[in-house]
């Protein structure tokens, strides 16, 4: 355990993006990843709507991965994967849905305890989520949304009543995410979770590049991955490289080679100094 004061990180978004079928999910996640990047070819979307993804192809030379069923976890992180090998800086997840109803299928055609058959799958679905969290490229993923409804009693009766759209998603998915954008029928987006402040209680918007590119300003606010270099070239002690080895998960996998090279020196620094012999008359008898 840790205790530190709070900082910002220069950081890579997690956007969710929720609405019915037609409200624009494709279009706009491919509009705030080109503000996020400002390059299509470094922008790859990973496609089980039926090759949507294709329907946008005037807008720039982007990357598609369609990914045919079963759309398990495994899959999906599979395809996550190729994507961040291919190099591309924004990957778009369209949508995480199916991963979901996959997992629903495979529950409801297991036998014995419900309860235990949930304790086989929800593994496999943090699986995803961890991947999705320990990506280096910004994420962008939509979600197909549904009526929600609650019971609520009028004269002594049960009757459903409308309470707006609800993610086809497991419950909590949207705890993952920095920014949750839900959009309506008129392709107008609401912020509905924001970590950012960007869009806090702002009006309902159609999202753009500009989006995207306010986004991308944020992310680039905070301890940059070079100020982390020269903290750890002046560290004094291998326990201050474990500190910043802790306290900047994001930058591991980058400085990893760094991080080994001056625990090396710290540790030949650390070693008990050998005398030095000046003639006869320093010699034990």
């Amino acid at each position: 355990m840790h205790l530190r004061y709070a900082e910002r990180r220069q950081a890579r978004i997690r956007v969710l993006l929720q609405g019915a079928s037609g409200s624009g999910k494709t279009y706009s996640s491919l509009l705030l990843a080109y503000g996020l990047t400002g390059s299509w070819s470094s922008i790859a979307i990973i496609d089980t709507e039926n090759k949507s993804a294709d329907l946008f192809e005037h807008l720039g030379k982007y990357r598609v991965l369609i990914l045919e069923p079963p759309y398990t976890p495994e899959r999906y992180i599979e395809a996550l994967k190729m994507c961040e090998l291919a190099g591309v800086q924004v990957i778009i997840i369209d949508s995480l849905s199916h991963e979901w109803q996959c997992l629903l299928d495979e529950h409801a055609a297991m036998s014995g305890n419900s309860y235990t058959n949930w304790g086989k799958l929800t593994p496999r679905h943090d699986s995803l989520v961890n991947a999705l969290l320990q990506s280096n490229c910004h994420l962008i993923a939509t979600v197909r949304a549904k009526q929600d409804y609650v019971l609520v009693e009028k004269n002594n009766k049960q009757i459903p009543e409308k309470v707006g759209m609800k993610g086809i998603t497991r419950d909590g998915m949207d705890y993952e995410f920095t920014l949750v954008f839900e959009l309506d029928n008129r392709h107008y987006a609401r912020a509905t979770k924001d970590r950012t402040g960007l869009f806090t209680d702002k009006p309902d918007f159609s999202i753009s590049p500009k989006t995207g590119q306010q986004i991308l300003r944020w992310c680039q606010e905070g301890t940059t991955q070079e100020q982390v270099e020269a903290m750890i070239k002046t560290a004094k002690d291998t326990i201050r490289l474990k500190d910043l080895y802790d306290l900047y998960p994001e930058f591991r996998e980058a400085l990893m080679p760094l991080f080994t090279e001056r625990k090396n020196e710290l540790q030949l620094l650390s070693l008990p100094k050998h005398p030095k012999y000046y003639g006869n008359s320093n010699h034990a008898a």
